[in-house]
């Protein structure tokens, strides 16, 4: 039996570049998934988590809550989502039909290193269905994300797309340095949010221009 090759996170990410809907809001989750995500398609509109495991998903969905006009996407992945499982069943209890969530599934923590997950096998897309995901599905070639980009059908809820991919070991260099505050502040710009004045021991307040 001849062993098949998975596709590249950069196969992906090229697909998503070349169908991004307009307006869309695209947050990534740590290492390579910001970083070549920077380096192909970089905009105010991109939101680059460093060194916040799993918390890609929840600052997505309170996007897509938040701006319902605007089709976010993120890019999550498999360990960091089951380091933060219960984010997942938030998305399903809320449905927002503007959010799709993008799950690299490459078998391994690739942004410490490549540690094997504790169950590498695990069906996501089942897992998601069974959290309230109805339109969850596990992809094994980019044509099929370029497919299901093109869709033009309404949905009725989030969606859920489980990438197979090769893992990344090697760290891409970003064209930008991913400062987290200006990353913030623009991302807070590029959509009209007020900004929030922090104060010490609270008291913070959101400017009004």
């Amino acid at each position: 039996m001849v062993a098949t090759t998975r596709p590249t996170r950069a196969d992906y990410y090229r697909v998503l570049a070349d169908n991004l809907p307009p307006q869309a809001l695209v947050v990534t989750s740590l290492g390579n998934a910001s970083y070549l995500w920077a380096k192909l398609h970089e905009a105010p509109e991109n939101f680059y988590f460093e060194d916040a495991m799993g918390l890609a998903l929840p600052l997505a969905l309170g996007l897509a809550i938040a701006q319902p006009s605007r089709p976010v996407i993120v890019v999550e992945g498999d360990g960091a989502l089951l380091m933060h499982l219960g984010a997942l069943v938030t998305v399903g209890a809320i449905n927002p039909a503007n959010l799709t969530v993008l799950i690299i599934q490459n078998g391994v923590h690739a942004a410490s290193g490549g540690q094997a997950l504790t169950n590498a096998g695990l069906d996501l897309a089942q897992l998601a269905r069974a959290s309230g995901i109805a339109l969850s599905e596990n992809i094994e070639k980019p044509e099929a994300l370029a497919a299901k980009m093109r869709d033009g059908t309404a949905r009725g809820g989030a969606e859920c797309l489980v990438l197979a991919t090769e893992p990344d070991l090697d760290v891409v260099r970003p064209p930008v340095a991913l400062d987290p505050v200006v990353i913030k502040h623009r991302l807070q710009a590029a959509i009209g949010a007020p900004r929030y004045v922090h104060a010490v021991f609270g008291g913070g307040k959101l400017e009004s221009s």
